[in-house]
C-alpha cells in the first residue's frame, strides 16, 4: 500500500470514526503529509518500506530547521498515532515508533510575580470604589492568599467560606475537596464584600457574581487578572496561575515546608510541587548576585 493510500484511510478513520474536532484532524493530516512528502524525496512511496531509520531521518530534518522540541514531539505524536491505527487494522506490523526517542523538552521554570508587584494589590485607590472594583480587589487578593486555580475561585459558593475555623473549602480537580486557612484580615475583606453583593446584586448562593448577579466564569477571572497585573507586573505572562505560582514561590522564599505547599494546592504528586524548590533556588542565585560583594565580581 502506497503511504499516500494508507494517509487518506487515516484521515477518514479519525474524522468519521473517531468524530475528531476539525483542527485536530487538519494537525495530524498536516503532520502526516509532511512526513509522506519527506520519504518521497527519499524515493519511498510504499508503506512497507519505512522503518524508525526514515522516521529519525525526518525528525532529524524538523530539528536542524531550528524547530522547537515541542513541535517535533507533537509531530512524532501524530505518526504515532498513525501507525498504532494501521497496527490495529493489520495494514502494517513493526511497532517501528518504539524505535524513535521524542527530543527531551528544557523545563521551563513557573513564571511568578515579584512580592513588590503583589504589595501593590493592598495599595488604596488600585480598586474603584464600585461593587465591580471591590469584588475585582477581592479575587486578586485571594487569588494571592490561597494559590487556588480560577476554575476554583469562580465555583466558590458563599457556604465555602467558614469564618468560625477560617477556612475556605475548595473543589480541586477530580473533585478532590481541599481546606485552604485564611487569615483575619481576608476574612473581613470577604465579609466586607459579602454585606455589599447582597445590597447591590441580591442574595446568591455563588461567592463571586457579574453585572447582573451571575456567577462569574474561570475567562472572567482571567481578564481581570489581565487588566491589573498587566500595568502593576513585568512577568513574561500575565494569567490568573501566575498567582498561584506566586503563592508557593512565596511562602517557600520564607521557609514555608513543601509538603504543607502541595496540600494547599491540592497538587496529587509532590514531584509537581518540587518545581518551586527550582524557582527558589534561582531566587536565591539572583539575590546573591545582586547583593554580596563578591556575587557582584564578574568571572
Amino acid at each position: 500500500m502506497k503511504t499516500t493510500e494508507a494517509i487518506e484511510r487515516f484521515h477518514t478513520y479519525i474524522a468519521t470514526e473517531r468524530r475528531m474536532a476539525a483542527g485536530t484532524v487538519r494537525n495530524y493530516i498536516d503532520d502526516l503529509e509532511d512526513f509522506d512528502a519527506w520519504l518521497r524525496s527519499q524515493d519511498i512511496e510504499v508503506l512497507d518500506d519505512v522503518t524508525a531509520r526514515e522516521v529519525r531521518g525526518w525528525q532529524m530534518e524538523h530539528m536542524e530547521r531550528g524547530e522547537k522540541a515541542g513541535t517535533v514531539k507533537r509531530r512524532l505524536s501524530s505518526l504515532s498515532s498513525f501507525f498504532r491505527y494501521l497496527r490495529r487494522h493489520g495494514l502494517f506490523e513493526a511497532d517501528i515508533m518504539a524505535k524513535v526517542s521524542a527530543p527531551k523538552q528544557p523545563k521551563r521554570l513557573p513564571v511568578f510575580f515579584k512580592e513588590k508587584e503583589t504589595e501593590h494589590l493592598y495599595d488604596e485607590g488600585l480598586f474603584p470604589d464600585t461593587f465591580m472594583g471591590q469584588r475585582d480587589k477581592l479575587m486578586l487578593r485571594m487569588l494571592y492568599e490561597t494559590g487556588m486555580r480560577r476554575s476554583e475561585l469562580a465555583g466558590l459558593k458563599t457556604a465555602s467560606v467558614d469564618f468560625s475555623s477560617l477556612t475556605i473549602k475548595v473543589l480541586g480537580k477530580r473533585n478532590k475537596e481541599r481546606l485552604i486557612p485564611i487569615e483575619n484580615e481576608l476574612a473581613h475583606n470577604i465579609k466586607e464584600y459579602l454585606a455589599l453583593k447582597e445590597q447591590e446584586k441580591g442574595p446568591s448562593e455563588w461567592l463571586f457574581v457579574g453585572a447582573r448577579g451571575r456567577q462569574i466564569t474561570p475567562q472572567d477571572v482571567y481578564l481581570t487578572v489581565k487588566k491589573y497585573m498587566t500595568a502593576l507586573s513585568d512577568a513574561d505572562r500575565i494569567s490568573p496561575h501566575v498567582f498561584r505560582h506566586s503563592f508557593a514561590t512565596h511562602i517557600l522564599n520564607e521557609g514555608g515546608n513543601i509538603e504543607a505547599i502541595k496540600e494547599l494546592l491540592g497538587h496529587a504528586d509532590l514531584a509537581t510541587t518540587e518545581v518551586y524548590t527550582h524557582v527558589t533556588r534561582e531566587h536565591l542565585k539572583e539575590v546573591y548576585k545582586h547583593a554580596h560583594p563578591r556575587g557582584k565580581v564578574k568571572s
